[in-house]
Formats: structure tokens, sequence, C-alpha cells
């Protein structure tokens, strides 16, 4: 049954969200076959979330466009959303649309009334409490691309599936899966080699590899005045260094590990050497290294709207009014130590 998606999201509980899009049907509308190739469309959704990033109040910490969908790993900064002033409000909005005309005659310094104060105030309100909502990025990131898209193929309807799936990431455990998991898609896939070869994944942008196929809008579709772009998340120096809040809190050598590890037990399913070459980071999470392998090659089946120890999903259970949530028992096997 469908969930509204304030029961879903839950930034008391976590600012961190796994996001997915698919296109309608699952079909290839930004890959490529015998008589199409729609790539570039892959860069649009790449170029799409830097701009959003920029304007929203909100990280992204990994991406992967592929053919048929999209992965996005994205940090809610709520502590930006408020303390934006009103003036930093209507900038950060006035970049992405036009805007009333009430809102136009205060950039403009015309003077307003009580009343019209009153109404600005009502609009920029509004306004800072979506620039840090995932379900208004997600909406401003799927509407250009699908009108794009549609208007290259001089069609109408729907270009991505009506609503995108979102999971709770509860901890640093499920940020680091959740993220490797992300990146490593291509290769799941069987499109990519290496991670360095995988062609729109937030992996790749961090090792500074540029894709065969530009990361770009539509030409037709450029402003005059190009949106600022913002970088990914930044890593910290290590897994448990909290004193950089806005850094993800692991070493992105020790990720790079962790990536690379990951990647050539999925293509070899070498299970039996896991011991002998596990990366440093998941020694000191803890992580178990069989059961680690198997929910992350599995990671959008084996949990619903929340990954963490059960007792974080129980407390987001409470925050949302849920009874129960997919995947408890997966939940259980990677986290045995404090599920």
């Amino acid at each position: 049954m469908t969930q509204p998606r304030n029961r879903l999201i839950s930034l008391d509980d976590t600012p961190f969200y796994h996001c997915v899009s698919r296109c309608v049907r699952r079909a290839f509308l930004c890959g490529s076959g015998k008589d199409y190739n729609f790539e570039h469309r892959r860069g649009w959704i790449a170029y799409r979330l830097k701009e959003l990033s920029a304007v929203f109040a909100i990280d992204v910490a990994a991406y992967a466009v592929m053919s048929n969908h999209y992965h996005v790993v994205l940090r809610v900064n709520r502590d930006l959303s408020d303390s934006l002033s009103k003036n930093e409000v209507i900038e950060r909005w006035s970049q992405l649309f036009k805007g009333p005309l009430l809102v136009q005659r205060f950039q403009g310094g015309q003077t307003l009334s009580p009343e019209e104060f009153k109404m600005l105030d009502d609009i920029v309100a509004t306004w800072q409490q979506r620039l840090s909502n995932i379900s208004w990025f997600m909406r401003y990131l799927n509407e250009p691309i699908a009108r794009w898209a549609n208007q290259e193929d001089n069609c109408t309807g729907r270009f991505f599936e009506g609503r995108f799936k979102s999971q709770a990431l509860l901890d640093e455990r499920a940020l680091l899966g959740c993220m490797a998991y992300v990146d490593l898609n291509p290769i799941r896939a069987a499109i990519a080699d290496t991670p360095e070869n995988s062609d729109f994944t937030s992996i790749q942008e961090r090792l500074g590899i540029k894709p065969e196929q530009p990361i770009e809008p539509a030409a037709e579709t450029q402003p005059k005045e190009p949106l600022p772009l913002a970088e990914l998340m930044p890593f910290s120096g290590g897994e448990h260094q909290h004193n950089q809040p806005n850094h993800l809190p692991f070493d992105f050598s020790d990720y790079l590990e962790l990536v690379d590890w990951s990647g050539r037990a999925i293509r070899d399913d070498k299970r039996g050497a896991i011991d002998k070459t596990l990366p440093n980071i998941l020694e000191r999470l803890g992580l178990p290294s069989r059961d680690w392998l198997d929910i992350f090659c599995n990671i959008e089946s084996h949990f619903g709207r929340a990954i963490g120890p059960v007792a974080k999903v129980s407390e987001l259970c409470e925050s949302v009014n849920a009874r129960w949530m997919h995947g408890i028992q997966n939940c259980r096997r990677l986290y045995p130590k404090t599920g």
C-alpha cells in the first residue's frame, strides 16, 4: 500500500536518504540501442543534480545514473535551511523560478504595505520549508528531465514512474553500504569493469574522471546565466571524526578500498577470500563480511523504507506512526551486535 511521503521521511531520525527513480515501464529512455542513443540524458540528470544541490539545502553524497533509472544518496542540511535569511531564501528560489509579482516588487526595492509584507513572509516560509524537502528536490529534478526528453522525442506523457522510492539510512553502516551500492551499480549491471570507468557515477567524479558523454543539460534549456553547480558532499579525515558536520564521516581512501573490494567480490564471487582482504574500515565498523556482501548486493529488495539497527528502525516507526517496516530480519543480520 502506498504511504504518504511524510510517513517515509523523518529528519528527526536521520538526514540521509537513498532515493531511486525509474523510467516508465523501466524502458531504456536514457540508454542506447541499435536504432537509438539517449545516453546524453544521463548527463542531463547528473547536471541537474548539481544545480539543485546548489539551490536546495540538500547535499548529494552519491549518485549513479543508469539507462532506465538513477540512484542518489541525499543529506538534508536542515541547519542551513533554518539559518537562511529572507533575502537568501528568495535569492535561492529565484534561481529556479521567477516567483510571484509581489516577490519581484520586493526584489526591485518597491515599497510594500504591511499586508503585503505578511503575504511575503508566508511565501518565504513556504519556500524555506521546501528547500529542505526531498520530495520537492526530486520533483524539480524529474520534471525538467521529462519535459526536455519529451520535447526531444516530440511526444507527451510520463517519462519517470509516478513516485520515487526512498530509504532512510539510520547510521554510518547503512550510509556506507548504500553509497557503495550506488557507486557500483554500473558494475553490478555489467556495463562497466571498474569504478573509474563507471560513467555518470559519484565515484568516477570523485576520482576526477570525465565520462565519455559530457555532463550538461540540453543546449536549448541553458539559461542566459548558468546556475552554480554544487560539489559532492566531501569526506572527512576519518570514520569517527565528527568535528566536521558537513562532511561524510569516512576517509576517502578507506571508502575507495571498500568500493574496490566490494566490486571484486561481486564480479568474481570470491567469498572465501573475504577474510584476507577486508579493508580497515570494515574492521573498525564491525561489519560482518558474509552478511555484508549478501545484503549489499540486494539492498533494494532486502530492505524497505529504512536501513539501520533494529532499535533505530523501531524509533523511526514511532516517528512516522508505522507499526512495522519490511527488512527487519536483514537489519538483524547486518547488525548482530546491536540488533
